[in-house]
């Protein structure tokens, strides 16, 4: 997937969307391989990447570095990359410059957080010529204010608010829409309200698509797993065990054999 075009096309068609987000150069190579549709250049690289405690400690700087080096690994899908927390709260003028930073990097599109305030900044990146990927539920720039990483959208009011902001979000402009850790039922009644496709992660089975942390998806981490996390590899405990064997073979004087060095006699 190389467009934005294709999400509206796969939602039409009933076919899930599947996007993953990275960091770095050799995880895009490695995604690139795959047949994964998109990859999500996230600001929770200030956690995955830099061990920060949440995504506001992503700066604008950070974002443009990670999005360099994870399109230097992918050629034939599309790059969708985070506006880090407050980069599209101040100027319009600086909204657009953090905009022109992150696509010079090499993104196709961006996201950003929330909806209250945003709406009138969506449009005019839209219109600018820049795709935009909205995003509700749980939004972790605002976790101050939310009170941590909590399931969103409990209540008929709450619910019933958050339609409305994804209906809100489309009318500006949006491409497609990130809903995070909110009920599956409201995530469903999201998706049947908007004719744009909805990416979930924490959101149950009924958005258009899903998208997982490269680094959960492997299993390379293990003291952060929220219940919405499959794991598909035990990645952390093959790192491990590989780098225990590196370590006895050399302490046994195993590695290197003569099969890993270099021939020749002494001139």
């Amino acid at each position: 997937m190389k467009s934005v075009l294709e999400f509206q096309h796969k939602k039409q068609q009933g076919q899930k969307i599947t996007m993953i987000t990275c960091y770095d150069y050799t995880s895009a190579c490695i995604v690139e391989k795959t047949q994964a549709d998109c990859v999500l250049v996230g600001d929770s690289a200030a956690m995955v990447m830099h061990g920060e405690t949440n995504t506001i400690h992503a700066s604008i700087e950070q974002m443009a570095m990670h999005t360099r080096s994870v399109a230097k690994g992918i050629n034939n899908k599309l790059i969708v990359a985070d506006m880090p927390f407050l980069s599209y709260r101040k100027s319009l003028s600086e909204t657009m410059e953090a905009v022109n930073t992150l696509l010079c990097a090499g993104a196709q599109a961006i996201k950003l957080e929330g909806v209250q305030g945003n709406l009138e900044t969506i449009t005019h990146i839209v219109e600018s010529g820049v795709p935009v990927m909205g995003h509700i539920g749980l939004t972790p720039q605002h976790i101050h204010t939310l009170g941590g990483f909590k399931v969103q959208g409990k209540g008929r009011q709450a619910q019933s608010m958050m339609i409305d902001q994804a209906r809100l979000l489309e009318a500006s402009g949006c491409f497609s829409l990130v809903l995070e850790c909110i009920p599956m039922h409201l995530a469903k009644a999201i998706t049947e309200a908007v004719t744009i496709p909805t990416i979930g992660i924490g959101a149950g089975p009924d958005t258009d698509g899903q998208v997982l942390v490269f680094h959960d998806l492997l299993g390379l981490q293990s003291t952060f797993k929220p219940k919405f996390v499959k794991s598909y590899l035990n990645g952390e405990a093959l790192f491990v065990n590989s780098i225990n064997q590196y370590v006895e073979e050399v302490q046994g004087e195993v590695f290197p054999s003569s099969d890993y060095a270099y021939q020749g006699d002494l001139e």
